[in-house]
C-alpha cells in the first residue's frame, strides 16, 4: 500500500467519496475528548504517502488533532503527509487592522509547513496575498477553485441571470463563473460598518430590473454581506434572487434570515459539511490529489 486517505470525523462522509474516486483505502482518524478538554487522537495505519482530508470549520480542536495526528503518522512510517483541507482556516488575517492584533496567517502558514508536505485546499480566503505558496513556506501548496464544480451544476439557469459579486474582491471568481456560464455580471461597492452592518451599492441598479440574480460568494459566516446585497437586489427590481456558497460558515438558522431578507434559495459547496451543501468537490480535489496515488 503506497498510499492512503485519512479523515478527521467531521469531514468523514466527503471523504468516503473521495477515496473511492482516487482507488485508496480510507481510515477515519478516532478523537477522543477527556473531561479536561486535552484530545487523543489515534490515526489507521500508515502508508508511505497518506493523505489527511479535513475541512478547517471551527478549526481550533482540529489544527491540534490534525498535529497529533501527524506526529503519529510520521512515526508509523508515512514519508510524505499531504493536508487535503477544502475550507483553510484563519487566512483572512493576514495583516494588523489594528494596533496588538495577531496576524493568524503567519502563525498558520509556518505550523502547517513544518508538519505537511503539501496542502490543498480549496479557494482560500486570501486578500493581500497572492500566492498561496507564500503562507507555506519550503513545501507545495495549491489553491484549487471551486469554479468548475459551481459552474457544472448551475447549466440549466435561466439565461437572463445576472451573476452578482457581493464586493470587489469578489470579482474574479464572479466573472469567472459568469464566463464559463456565458452570463452578465456585476460587482457590488460595500462599505463595513461592523462585523454585522454592511451597506451595499451598484453602480447600474437599473440593470437588475426584471431579471434573476445569482449571488455568489466565497465564504459567508455573519450573513450581513449576503442580506444586505439581497435586499439592495430586490429594491433594483430582481425577480428572484438566489445564492451560492463555496465555504458555508454561518448557522444552519441563519436561513431564516436569509429568506427574510428575499433569498429563494442558498446553495454550497461540500467543502464544509453544512445543510446547504448542494455542490460535491470530490472531482475538483481528486484531480489535484490522483498524483499522490499513482494513479
Amino acid at each position: 500500500m503506497t498510499a492512503v486517505l485519512q479523515c478527521l470525523p467531521s469531514g468523514a462522509a466527503d471523504a468516503a467519496r473521495l477515496a473511492k474516486l482516487l482507488g485508496v483505502p480510507l481510515h477515519a482518524i478516532e478523537v477522543h475528548r477527556f473531561p479536561d478538554g486535552e484530545l487523543r487522537v489515534t490515526v489507521g495505519p500508515a502508508a508511505a504517502t497518506t493523505i489527511l482530508y479535513a475541512p478547517l470549520d471551527a478549526p481550533n480542536d482540529k489544527l491540534l488533532a490534525l498535529l497529533f495526528a501527524a506526529e503519529a503518522l510520521r512515526r508509523g512510517g508515512a514519508k510524505r503527509l499531504v493536508l487535503a483541507a477544502p475550507y483553510l482556516c484563519y487566512m483572512r488575517q493576514d495583516t494588523a487592522f489594528h494596533e496588538g492584533e495577531a496576524i493568524s496567517q503567519k502563525v498558520i502558514g509556518p505550523l502547517l509547513a513544518r508538519t505537511f508536505d503539501r496542502v490543498v485546499t480549496v479557494d482560500a480566503h486570501l486578500h493581500r496575498t497572492h500566492d498561496i505558496r507564500d503562507v507555506f513556506p519550503g513545501i507545495e501548496a495549491e489553491d484549487l477553485s471551486a469554479m468548475p464544480a459551481i459552474a457544472a451544476s448551475l447549466r440549466g439557469i435561466d439565461r437572463a441571470t445576472i451573476v452578482v459579486g457581493p464586493d470587489e474582491e469578489s470579482a474574479p471568481w464572479v466573472s469567472d463563473l459568469a464566463g464559463r456560464l456565458g452570463l452578465a455580471h456585476a460587482v457590488a461597492r460595500k462599505t463595513r460598518r461592523g462585523d454585522r452592518a454592511v451597506e451595499i451599492a451598484f453602480a447600474d441598479p437599473a440593470a437588475f430590473e426584471g431579471k434573476p440574480a445569482l449571488l455568489v460568494d466565497d465564504i459567508v459566516s455573519s450573513g450581513g454581506t449576503l442580506i444586505a446585497c439581497a435586499q439592495a437586489l430586490t429594491k433594483a427590481g430582481a425577480t428572484a434572487v438566489d445564492a451560492v456558497i463555496t465555504h458555508a460558515l454561518f448557522p444552519p438558522a441563519m436561513l431564516e434570515d436569509f429568506k427574510k431578507a428575499g433569498i429563494r434559495s442558498v446553495r454550497s459547496t461540500s467543502s464544509v459539511p453544512h445543510p446547504t451543501n448542494a455542490i460535491a468537490l470530490d472531482e475538483v480535489l481528486a484531480a489535484s490529489l490522483r498524483r499522490e496515488t499513482g494513479a
